[in-house]
């Protein structure tokens, strides 16, 4: 058994360990050769549940290679799944009729899940209840995607888009980064809205980034702070680049920025 480094500081009990529920951390992979990733997940796999395949650059794999990488990560327990705007680009491209072979492909290279987004190819509520079904007919798991990078929606808005997605049969649903912002930075008003309207169990708030004009690095780190202290350790965070699962797990335990909770001490 793998000894633990300064044991003798205890990490808070509000933070859960793998199999978790809650506190889930989507890892986003962009092309990480196979060495890499694997070299990442020998220590970042008990910090990780979902690695999300980005776009689409699954269709420049080599296959043998894809097939590769998706069993390693599961075999560290850890979800990989196929992001939503190569499906949205399957049916803005090739129709309806191209989408059943389009998920059949997804289950035979070995992923089990997908993302069913409309980030640039709208989808109104039964076009988005159709796509999802259809994938899980083809035997996926469907995390739904909500919201937009091109036109800001109401909160109310991606409440119901929330909704339509879990009943069409979603396990997950991402709130899309961009949507949580103004000008790169906090949208509080919105954020208020959405903890109220959300099953937040079910719902992983995602992390902005470089995609989105006007925002920053900072900007990055002040959403993640803020959504730790707003909604607590065990925030359900999507878009976690590799090289940040660490220090994102440090500050979910109060080892970072935040810090740790410390109650007042009693008069003496």
């Amino acid at each position: 058994m793998t000894s633990t480094p300064f044991a003798m500081i205890p990490l808070p009990k509000e933070r859960s360990v793998k199999p978790r529920r809650t506190g889930l951390t989507m890892m986003m992979d962009w092309g990480l050769p196979f060495g890499r990733a694997e070299d990442n997940m020998t220590l970042l796999a008990p910090y990780v549940d979902l690695v999300k395949i980005v776009v689409g650059t699954a269709r420049l794999y080599p296959e043998d290679y894809l097939v590769k990488k998706l069993a390693m990560y599961k075999s560290y327990d850890v979800m990989p799944f196929l992001g939503g705007q190569f499906a949205e680009y399957a049916y803005a491209t090739q129709g309806w009729q191209a989408m059943p072979g389009f998920f059949a492909e997804a289950k035979r290279l070995g992923f089990d899940a997908l993302e069913i987004s409309d980030n640039c190819v709208p989808l109104d509520d039964d076009e988005r209840t159709k796509m999802i079904k259809l994938a899980i007919a083809e035997g996926l798991e469907v995390h739904g995607e909500v919201g937009s990078k091109v036109v800001n929606q109401s909160p109310q808005d991606l409440i119901d888009q929330t909704q339509v997605c879990f009943d069409a049969g979603c396990e997950i649903v991402l709130v899309e980064g961009a949507e949580l912002v103004t000008d790169g930075k906090v949208n509080e008003s919105m954020m208020t809205a959405l903890k109220g309207g959300l099953d937040l169990d079910r719902t992983l708030l995602e992390l902005t980034g470089c995609w989105i004009k006007g925002v920053t690095p900072n900007d990055i780190f002040e959403l993640k702070k803020f959504l730790m202290t707003e909604f607590g350790p065990d925030v359900n965070l999507a878009n976690v680049q590799p090289d940040d699962v660490m220090e994102t797990e440090a500050m979910r335990c109060g080892l970072s920025v935040i810090g740790p909770k410390i109650e007042p001490k009693a008069a003496e």
